[in-house]
């Protein structure tokens, strides 16, 4: 039985070089897609810890730190931003004065949203150039690829 056109044997398959691509996909479909951000008004990085500590929070500065990947002084300033624009607030945690928990307020929320509703109608603006079966072939690959990187 032969192959399809164009389909490749597993045991063919350069992981390395599969890895690659897919590496520089993601950037250029990061860039493309986040250009919508600057409606809100928010750099990137203030972007993504909004949404840690919405989807996240409550959290402390130090966890938030932790999970963004910056130091501790840098996530403050990038915290002060946040809560200056009113789109976080600073709560002391009830159990331990010491702790001090970061919440979304409703305005951090709706940037977010509107953030989010951008990138994904700029994806999706992308999505539609695909005939059926590509876009068919894009489901089935993104179906395979979310529990690798939910784990």
């Amino acid at each position: 039985m032969g192959r399809a056109p164009g389909a490749v044997r597993a045991a063919d398959i350069d992981r390395h070089a599969l890895a690659d691509r897919l590496h520089s996909l993601a950037i250029h479909l990061l860039r493309r897609i986040k250009r919508g951000d600057d409606e809100s008004g928010l750099s990137a990085p203030r972007l993504s810890a909004l949404s840690v500590i919405i989807y996240r929070g409550p959290i402390s500065l130090t966890e938030l730190a932790k999970a963004e990947g910056v130091t501790a002084p840098t996530m403050t300033r990038l915290v002060q931003a946040l809560v200056r624009a009113g789109l976080v607030d600073r709560n002391v945690n009830k159990t331990d004065n010491r702790r001090v928990l970061l919440r979304t307020t409703a305005a951090g929320r709706q940037t977010l949203d509107v953030a989010r509703a951008n990138r994904l109608a700029a994806l999706e603006e992308l999505l539609r150039r695909l005939d059926a079966d590509q876009a068919s072939f894009v489901e089935r690959a993104v179906s395979t690829l979310e529990p690798l990187f939910r784990s």
